[in-house]
């Protein structure tokens, strides 16, 4: 009976995609995703690039809740931090007469330096409570956000309740102003993003993070400082949602207040708990599933109302109770998300014709 996989190196032992099945998945999704923009319409590169965003996001939450275990429900607030950033930024850099090619190349980075920063301020609390009271309180520095977005002082910045217009990006002289060549930069940072992070967690630092989440009071008796692994975590995490903010502002040709208020944050999380929390193909499973599920309702609602307006406006009830039940069935019955079943059926697979399980 098969019960395991020989390693005899210590490069065997590293790799990350340890098998020909998780090989052919990874290199599979790569080719999907650079054949995309060749071969989709319209409506398909637009559903996929809002994967892309929201997956660079739950990816950022993935590393503070599922890697570190401190609950957060306020990831919305450094997306909102992160898309607002750019325009004010490129107002700023006009004024200084930076060249227009070159301003992506430092707006993004200091977006999501920004979202890092204010990252480590909302984790502040985490050093002193845990659980539903540090939910709670980034949940506030949620509201608190989308207040100073709104106010009145700051509405000459962030144009208030109205929302501002975003620039559109330019490489160089390469100006990605179609949805198609924004997708290819929103896939690469994507690719990017997912290896950065799960390479982190082969370090010391991803080490220290997961012996927090095991249990705190023992990673502080080895020698882990829990103030500058707590914050880094947060810094990390928040720096994830910066950049998918900044990705969103370059997406969209406006961006309103009411986009990153706490529907968004609950849809991170619930996208990391679909797909499984802690784990590197999580986020990606999940956003597929969060993501697909409203334009499934909205195809299936369409076809059911047949036009009637009473009919289209319980899709977003629906919508609400849906995501609300996978988060309750997962919980229940696979708290480890889909990335156990999917791994659960790779061992199948490399087991074949042997051993199950």
């Amino acid at each position: 009976m098969i019960n395991g996989n020989l390693k005899a190196t210590y490069a065997a032992d590293e790799q990350v995609l340890n098998n020909a099945y998780k090989r052919a998945f990874v290199y599979g999704m790569a080719l999907l995703c650079a054949a995309l923009p060749f071969v989709a319409n319209d409506y398909i590169i637009l559903v996929a690039a809002q994967m892309g965003i929201i997956l660079i996001a739950v990816v950022g939450v993935n590393v503070v809740i599922g890697y570190t275990g401190l609950l957060s429900l306020g990831h919305a607030a450094f997306i909102a931090i992160g898309a607002y950033s750019i325009p004010i930024l490129h107002t700023l850099f006009a004024s200084l007469g930076v060249p227009e090619g070159i301003m992506p190349f430092l707006a993004i980075p200091l977006a999501v330096a920004i979202s890092a920063l204010v990252g480590i301020v909302v984790g502040l609390p985490s050093l002193r409570v845990k659980g539903l009271y540090l939910a709670v309180a980034t949940l506030s520095a949620n509201f608190i956000v989308i207040f100073l977005i709104e106010l009145d002082a700051m509405a000459p910045y962030t144009g208030g309740f109205n929302g501002i217009n975003t620039p559109e990006a330019n490489l160089l002289g390469w100006q990605l102003d179609t949805q198609r060549e924004m997708f290819a930069l929103i896939a690469a940072l994507a690719f990017v993003t997912i290896l950065g992070v799960q390479n982190l967690f082969r370090t010391r630092v991803g080490r220290a993070f997961i012996a927090i989440r095991e249990r705190d009071y023992s990673a502080e008796v080895l020698g882990i400082s829990l103030l500058r692994y707590k914050l880094l975590s947060f810094a990390i995490s928040a720096a994830c949602c910066g950049l998918a903010g900044a990705l969103f502002a370059y997406f969209y040709a406006r961006i309103l207040p009411e986009q990153f208020e706490l529907v968004l944050s609950l849809q991170l999380v619930a996208a990391l708990i679909v797909g499984g929390m802690g784990r590197t193909m999580g986020p990606v499973f999940g956003v597929i599933i969060v993501v697909m599920v409203p334009e499934l309702l909205k195809y299936s609602f369409g076809i059911i109302a047949g036009g009637s307006a009473d009919v289209a406006a319980l899709r977003a009830p629906v919508q609400e109770i849906v995501f609300g039940a996978l988060i309750i069935i997962f919980l229940m019955f696979e708290p480890l998300g889909i990335t156990q079943i999917v791994d659960r059926g790779f061992r199948s697979l490399n087991r074949w014709p042997f051993a199950r399980g």
